[in-house]
């Protein structure tokens, strides 16, 4: 990769020679600040938002706890021979207040600061908040590039109808979003699914909204290079949103989460399907379920973090 001119202030990052990594800026990888770097192109944001959930609350919590996870993050990603940060001029936007009594508020005011940040030309990473965010996300994502081919990591569908009869949730956003013509039918996948579901209907549903699978039972079976030609292959060259719940990965690597489900993938077997996805049309990307109150030692929240990191490492340049 050659180097991109810098966005951000020479030194980047806090250097950890000269403040301990336990102190200076709570940013993601302590970072700077937007308000301090306003030429950044690409923003780590946070959506503490969780009123969406089904089971056990607590990702409003997950920006910070991965901001907190994130401090031993270092400029030099080998694997790729990048230094993410410099190349896409990062820097942390802070989080975005929305309504926890008030589902379809907070969607809107997700929706429209979203837009606020891409409208100027600028590319998002966000941290959740539960999945019901990834709804506005795409709207705004779909708004600029057309139907988005989502890639779509989670044990779970997330495209149910309703819970209790409320169509906004973290369990149906991709619903929600492939009737509202946000997705391309033809390239969307999910990655990682396992565990029971309410009847067979539910996978014959997610494919007529557009999504092939990949379940995480396949991973014993195939090599993770197989799996990410099956991504890249499904992906084409369409302009790609990528979506992450944090349960993705087994309780074991993610303890830290709402909706945990035995089975699931390693943190390492992540990591490489997302450095999988170098080269591909990356428009935008989030994370999200990440509940500290079921965290201890930071597992989650390092796992979320160097996702994140990764991420950044495979962005296409703007």
């Amino acid at each position: 990769m050659t180097d991109a001119v810098p966005r951000v202030p020479e030194d980047g990052p806090v250097d950890a020679t000269r403040v301990p990594r336990y102190a200076g800026e709570g940013t993601f990888a302590r970072l700077p600040r937007f308000s301090d770097a306003p030429d950044a192109r690409t923003l780590i944001w946070g959506v503490p938002f969780d009123s969406g959930v089904s089971y056990r609350p607590g990702a409003r919590f997950g920006p910070n706890h991965i901001r907190q996870s994130s401090r031993l993050l270092r400029p030099y990603n080998p694997v790729g021979d990048v230094e993410p940060f410099r190349r896409h001029g990062v820097a942390d936007a802070g989080d975005i207040g929305v309504n926890p009594f008030n589902i379809a508020e907070a969607i809107q005011t997700i929706e429209r600061g979203a837009r606020e940040f891409t409208g100027t030309g600028r590319r998002l990473l966000t941290l959740g908040g539960d999945h019901t965010i990834a709804l506005p996300l795409l709207r705004v994502a779909a708004a600029m590039h057309g139907p988005i081919a989502v890639l779509h990591f989670d044990s779970h569908l997330d495209t149910w109808d309703t819970y209790f009869g409320e169509p906004y949730t973290h369990g149906t956003p991709f619903r929600r979003a492939s009737e509202e013509g946000l997705i391309d039918y033809t390239h969307s996948m999910h990655v990682g699914l396992r565990g029971p579901l309410y009847a067979r209907l539910d996978l014959e549903d997610s494919e007529r909204l557009g999504f092939s699978a990949i379940h995480a039972r396949e991973f014993a079976r195939r090599g993770i290079d197989e799996i990410i030609s099956r991504i890249r292959d499904r992906m084409n060259d369409r302009p790609v949103y990528v979506s992450i719940d944090i349960d993705v990965l087994d309780p074991a690597y993610a303890p830290g989460t709402g909706t945990p489900e035995a089975g699931g993938l390693s943190s390492r077997e992540l990591l490489e399907l997302i450095r999988g996805l170098d080269g591909c049309n990356i428009v935008g990307a989030d994370i999200v379920e990440v509940a500290p109150a079921y965290d201890h030692a930071e597992i989650t929240g390092i796992a979320a973090a160097h996702v994140a990191y990764e991420l950044l490492s495979v962005l296409p340049d703007l």
